[in-house]
C-alpha cells in the first residue's frame, strides 16, 4: 500500500468523527475561506453567524506556529502526482480556524509546538521550521510511530497524532481531497427500464406507451 493510499485509508477510517462532525461548517481550501454554510447560503441561527463572523477576525496561532503547522502538515501530507499538498489545500487555515471553533485543542496543540521546538532547539540550536528537511524528517520519526517512540517521546506521539487527525480531516474535507478520494456523491443516471432477459425472466413486458412515455429518458442528460 502506498502513502497516499494509507491517508485515504485514514481519512475514510480512523480520522476522529468528533472532529469531522463538527469540521464540517469549516474548509481547507485556500480557495474558499468561508465555511461551506456561508458558501451556499444555506439557512444558518443568528447565533451561529454571529459566531463565525466573531471567530474569524480573531487569531490564535502566531506566524512562527503557523510556519511550523505549514511544514508538518505537508510532511504528513505532501504534495504527490495525484493533488497537492496539505498546505497548498488550506490545511494550515483550517486549522487555524478549528482551534478558534473548538477551543478545547488551542492548548495540546500550542503545548505540542513548543514541545518540538524545544527538542530541536536541545538537539539541532534551532526551532523546527529552521531545521534542514533531513533534520524534521529525524525528529517526526521519533513521534510519529506511537509503537516505537521512546518514553520520553509521548508528548510528542500525543500531539503529533493531533496534529495529523487534524491535517488529514483538513485535506479531506477540502475540494482538493475529496477530488483526490475520487468522490463524485449523487449524479443523475440515465436509464433504459428493465432489461430483456429480465422481463423474459418474469413473462412481462413493456407496452407501447409504457415505451414511449415511462422508458424514455433524455439523452443529452450526462
Amino acid at each position: 500500500m502506498d502513502r497516499r493510499t494509507s491517508l485515504k485509508a485514514l481519512a475514510l477510517g480512523t480520522i476522529s468523527a468528533g472532529v469531522i462532525l463538527e469540521a464540517c461548517n469549516g474548509t481547507g481550501d485556500k480557495t474558499a475561506k468561508a465555511p461551506l454554510a456561508q458558501q451556499y447560503n444555506i439557512d444558518r441561527m443568528p447565533e451561529e453567524v454571529e459566531w463565525y463572523e466573531k471567530i474569524s477576525k480573531e487569531t490564535f496561532f502566531t506566524p512562527h506556529e503557523m510556519a511550523t503547522i505549514t511544514v508538518l502538515a505537508d510532511i504528513i501530507c505532501p504534495r504527490d502526482e495525484v493533488s497537492g499538498s496539505a498546505s497548498e489545500a488550506g490545511v494550515p487555515e483550517f486549522i487555524e480556524f478549528i482551534v478558534k471553533d473548538m477551543p478545547q485543542h488551542q492548548l495540546p496543540m500550542r503545548g505540542g509546538l513548543r514541545w518540538l521546538d524545544m527538542q530541536c532547539l536541545n538537539r539541532y540550536g534551532k526551532p523546527f521550521k529552521d531545521c534542514s528537511q533531513e533534520e524534521q524528517i529525524a525528529m517526526v520519526d521519533e513521534i510519529a510511530y506511537p509503537a516505537k517512540a521512546k518514553p520520553e517521546m509521548q508528548p510528542g506521539v500525543a500531539f503529533f497524532n493531533k496534529m495529523r487527525d487534524l491535517t488529514l480531516t483538513g485535506f479531506y474535507t477540502s475540494k482538493m481531497g475529496i477530488e483526490d478520494l475520487g468522490y463524485v456523491g449523487n449524479r443523475p443516471n440515465k436509464w433504459n427500464g428493465v432489461p430483456d432477459e429480465v422481463l423474459k425472466e418474469y413473462g412481462l413486458a413493456y407496452t407501447q406507451r409504457d415505451e414511449e412515455v415511462c422508458v424514455k429518458y433524455d439523452t443529452n442528460m450526462s
